[in-house]
């Protein structure tokens, strides 16, 4: 058994769930620990059996429960130095004993489950992507992405499924009330990945086993799903893939997606 579950994805929070046979994780914790408790009430699972939360980076919408979801329920948390160093409110309610640390480009495990995280561009102290693999199958969590990079693209393939960033729509983002300062940020090599580029990415790892992916953490001033699912899928067309050769959805922002098991 090995399943993914997104709990919450979009700007305003952030955690999802991997689970095998016997281990259960998190990444992120980025809504209130409440909301994460109810979220994973819904899918039958207690808190009290999560076996570690790993920090993508240090924003408030991936980290916003970590500290108390940590201390309430007595759960080890794996960040960078730096990392851990970028959230002290978060990092000062973790018991030291739960504090772990990892580096990125060094696998380490978690149960049954090893994880080699990865460097992404964003506008954060030491931000990260996931691969995780169980049983010879690889799935991999790739969000808060400035660009992509040939370094990712290597990351990525070989994944049966991909979280993957499908953040705004270009035209979208240049017509919001965002400041301009704002929208450049976004917009930024540090920043986040539009729709397009998300197709693109997609089209490309078709040719390297992907099998399904999940577009995640979209903008709710910037996007729309049926937009984003939209644009990937002309992506898809464009580089002469049917739409059936991938399975496609996108995560909502206030609810759990379903349970995507990787055969």
């Amino acid at each position: 058994m090995f399943k993914f579950c997104s709990l919450y994805s979009g700007s305003t929070g952030n955690s999802l769930l991997i689970e095998s046979k016997n281990t259960k994780i998190l990444i992120d914790a980025g809504e209130s620990a409440k909301k994460i408790d109810i979220a994973l009430e819904n899918i039958h699972i207690s808190p009290n059996e999560i076996d570690a939360i790993l920090v993508t980076h240090e924003h408030q919408d991936h980290v916003k429960g970590l500290g108390t979801m940590s201390k309430k329920y007595n759960i080890p948390v794996y960040a960078t130095s730096k990392t851990w160093d970028a959230m002290p409110e978060q990092r000062d309610k973790v018991l030291n004993n739960n504090k772990k640390n990892f580096t990125s480009g060094e696998n380490f495990e978690i149960g049954d489950l090893t994880i080699h995280p990865f460097s992404i561009p964003h506008d954060a102290i030491d931000p990260c992507g996931f691969n995780i693999s169980h049983n010879n199958k690889k799935i991999s969590i790739a969000t808060d992405l400035g660009h992509m990079s040939n370094s990712i693209i290597n990351q990525l393939e070989g994944s049966s499924f991909i979280m993957l960033e499908s953040n705004y729509d270009p035209n979208v983002l240049k017509c919001s009330r965002y400041p301009y300062s704002l929208k450049k940020r976004i917009a930024g090599p540090n920043g986040h990945l539009p729709n397009y580029m998300a197709g693109k990415t997609i089209a490309y790892l078709l040719k390297y086993g992907l099998k399904e992916v999940l577009l995640g953490h979209l903008s709710k001033e910037n996007n729309f799903p049926e937009l984003a699912y939209k644009t990937v899928v002309e992506e898809l067309i464009h580089s002469n893939y049917d739409e059936s050769s991938l399975s496609l959805s996108v995560a909502n922002r206030e609810c759990t997606s379903k349970f995507i098991e990787i055969a």
